[in-house]
C-alpha cells in the first residue's frame, strides 16, 4: 500500500472548493446569514422580514444585469429543473427550436418533446465540446438555448434570431459570470447555486415583456396548468416581493448577499472579467503541459465560468482523489461525459489567485503520480 500524497501547503489554494454546483459560498455570506438568524428563519415568507431579502435579491439582479425597460425579475421555487417544465406549460404556445450541446439543453428539449401539449420540437445538437446554434424556422414560437453548458465547458453568445418568437437562454451556470446583453433575450433563467453563490431550490427569470405577456396569453386561454408550475401566479407573486410557494429563505439571503457583493465590486463587468482571468489561468496552464489540454478546442467557445481539462498518460480520477483528500474539492468531471478529464468551476466567488494555485497542486500530484 502506497502512502497518501501530501500536498505542500504552499501549494493549497487559501479555499479548495471548485464544484461547479452546488458552489462556494463566500464565508462572508454564511456569516450574514447566521447574523440575521431568526429574524428572517422560521417566519413568514408573506410578511415583512423575508419578503424584504426578496426584494433586495430582485433589486439586485435588475442592477447587476442592467435591465432593459420592461423587464422584470419573476422567481419560484424549484430550480432549473423546474423552471423547464414552468415554461414546457407557460412560454411555449406550440412548437419551440432548441439547440443542443450538453446536458442541460437536452433536458429541456426533452421536456418539450414528451409534452402532450406540444408539436415536436426542433432540435439542433452539437457534440459534447462543441454547439449547437438556432436558426430561423417558420412556424416557431420559441428558440431556446444554454448560454453556458456546465456538462461540458462550452460557452455561446446571447443572440437573437431574426425571426419572430421568444428567445430563452438557459443561463444556470453563466449568471453573474458571462457577459449577456439582456435586449437579446426574452427569458434569462437560472438557479442561484452556481453563480450567485448560493444554495438550490429556487428559480429566477428575468423576463421581457413579451415574455410576460405570453404567460398571460397562455394563462388565459384555458391551457392546463399545474399550480406549482403556473409562471402568471409567479410573475404576480414576484410583482410582491414573494413566492407563491414557501421558498429556501436561505437560499434567498445567501443570493442577495452574493449579488450586493458583486454589485460593490464593479458589477458584471467586473465580475466576468473576474471569472475570464480565472479561466484563462487554467487553459494556458493546460495548453502548456504535456499532460493536459483543454477539452473544447475551439477558443472562442470554451466557458470562462467552467473549465474542462482533459489528461493524457495520467490518470484525472486519481488527481481528483488526491485534492479532495487534500481539501480542494469538486474537481470531477461531468459524470456522463465519460472523459479523463477534470472540472473546475471558475465563478466569482472564486478567487483568481486560488485558481493559480490549484494548477500548482495538480502539477504537484502528477509528478508524484507519475
Amino acid at each position: 500500500m502506497t502512502d497518501p500524497i501530501t500536498i505542500p501547503a504552499d501549494l493549497l489554494p487559501a479555499d479548495g472548493r471548485f464544484g461547479s454546483g452546488p458552489s462556494k459560498v463566500p464565508s462572508a455570506a454564511m456569516g450574514a446569514l447566521a447574523g440575521m438568524g431568526s429574524s428572517v428563519m422560521g417566519t413568514s415568507h408573506r410578511k415583512s422580514a423575508v419578503k424584504n431579502q426578496v426584494g433586495r435579491l430582485r433589486s439586485g439582479l435588475a442592477d447587476l444585469f442592467s435591465l432593459p425597460d420592461g423587464y422584470e425579475v419573476v422567481l419560484g421555487v424549484g430550480g432549473t429543473t423546474a423552471f423547464w417544465e414552468v415554461a414546457v406549460f407557460g412560454l411555449v404556445q406550440d412548437k419551440a427550436q432548441c439547440a443542443t450541446f450538453g446536458e442541460f439543453g437536452s433536458k429541456f428539449a426533452k421536456a418539450i418533446k414528451i409534452a402532450p401539449h406540444l408539436a415536436d420540437p426542433t432540435i439542433i445538437t452539437g457534440e459534447p465540446g462543441s454547439a449547437a446554434h438556432l436558426t430561423a424556422e417558420d412556424g416557431v414560437d420559441v428558440y431556446a438555448a444554454p448560454h453556458n453548458e456546465t456538462s461540458t465547458g462550452v460557452a455561446i453568445d446571447v443572440k437573437r434570431v431574426a425571426a419572430p418568437g421568444l428567445m430563452l437562454h438557459d443561463a444556470t451556470s453563466a449568471a453573474a459570470g458571462l457577459p449577456v446583453d439582456l435586449n437579446e433575450t426574452d427569458c434569462y433563467y437560472f438557479a442561484p447555486q452556481k453563480g450567485l453563490a448560493s444554495d438550490g431550490g429556487l428559480w429566477i427569470a428575468i423576463m421581457s415583456p413579451a415574455a410576460i405577456e405570453r404567460a398571460e396569453q397562455i394563462a388565459a386561454s384555458g391551457r392546463y396548468i399545474p399550480a406549482f408550475l403556473d409562471l402568471k401566479t409567479a410573475i404576480d407573486n414576484s410583482r410582491k416581493d414573494q413566492t407563491y410557494n414557501t421558498p429556501a429563505v436561505a437560499t434567498v439571503v445567501l443570493a442577495a448577499e452574493q449579488v450586493d457583493a458583486l454589485n460593490a465590486a464593479g458589477g458584471l463587468d467586473a465580475a466576468t472579467k473576474r471569472c475570464a482571468e480565472s479561466a484563462g489561468t487554467l487553459y494556458s496552464w493546460a495548453a502548456s503541459r504535456d499532460f493536459a489540454e483543454p477539452f473544447v478546442t475551439d477558443e472562442k467557445l470554451r466557458s470562462n465560468v467552467v473549465a474542462t481539462i482533459d489528461f493524457d498518460g495520467v490518470d484525472a480520477a486519481e488527481i481528483a482523489k488526491v485534492l479532495r483528500a487534500n481539501g480542494i474539492l469538486d474537481t470531477e468531471p461531468y459524470r456522463k461525459l465519460g472523459r479523463n478529464q477534470l472540472r473546475i468551476a471558475t465563478y466569482p466567488a472564486v478567487d483568481p489567485a486560488d485558481t493559480a494555485k490549484l494548477t500548482e497542486a495538480i502539477d504537484y500530484v502528477v509528478a508524484q503520480l507519475s
